[in-house]
């Protein structure tokens, strides 16, 4: 794994790195695949992919961290893996202060070989050497069994259920659950690394 000041993380099988222009028809494209979006509240149009790349590729560009473009070998965009900053409240008791999130969000030709807990553990360990962030939080639909076996399999703990303060009361994906992990000081290691 590479940690350098290109914002490019390397494994075994996967690249996070930085956003090109070329990433953003596959992103679109996966951001209307209702099989890839069936845990989010819509599908995203066109116009609302780009704007999420552009918000993605400015915050690895200037803070050197953020939600990374996933390549794989045989795939030149697979999706996202990264770590921001929760932008809300968690209604969630006995969390560091200024939570962060890691999550990921993989096109369908990615699922379900690992790609996703080999970039998060990448995303992880930079979160704990680069950033020294104290705990790392993530949190998805309650459905959501696949990115609940990821968390589990890179190391988070289910801590709690809450409901989703930016999702409407009474949609069936308001109901959530958040995970969290320590940093390395508190706790033994991240799992699989």
């Amino acid at each position: 794994m590479s940690l350098g000041a290109s914002a490019r993380l390397r494994g075994e099988r996967v690249l996070l790195r930085p956003w090109r222009d070329d990433d953003l028809a596959p992103f679109a494209a996966m951001n209307a695949d209702p099989e890839v979006m069936r845990h989010f509240v819509a599908p995203l149009t066109r116009e609302q992919s780009d704007a999420f790349a552009q918000r993605a590729r400015l915050q690895v560009e200037q803070a050197g961290f953020g939600l990374w473009a996933l390549e794989l070998p045989q795939l030149r965009f697979a999706g996202f893996v990264g770590l921001s900053a929760v932008p809300f409240v968690l209604p969630v008791p006995d969390l560091a202060p200024d939570p962060h999130e890691i999550g990921w969000r993989l096109a369908r030709a990615a699922w379900g070989q690992g790609y996703a807990s080999e970039a998060a553990r990448l995303a992880l360990r930079h979160a704990w050497d680069v950033l020294r962030r104290p705990q790392i939080v993530s949190f998805t639909a309650r459905g959501n069994q696949a990115s609940q076996a990821v968390m589990r399999r890179i190391g988070l703990a289910r801590r709690a259920e809450f409901d989703h303060p930016r999702i409407a009361e009474g949609h069936p994906l308001r109901p959530h659950v958040l995970y969290a992990i320590e940093a390395p000081g508190a706790r033994a290691t991240v799992v699989g690394s």
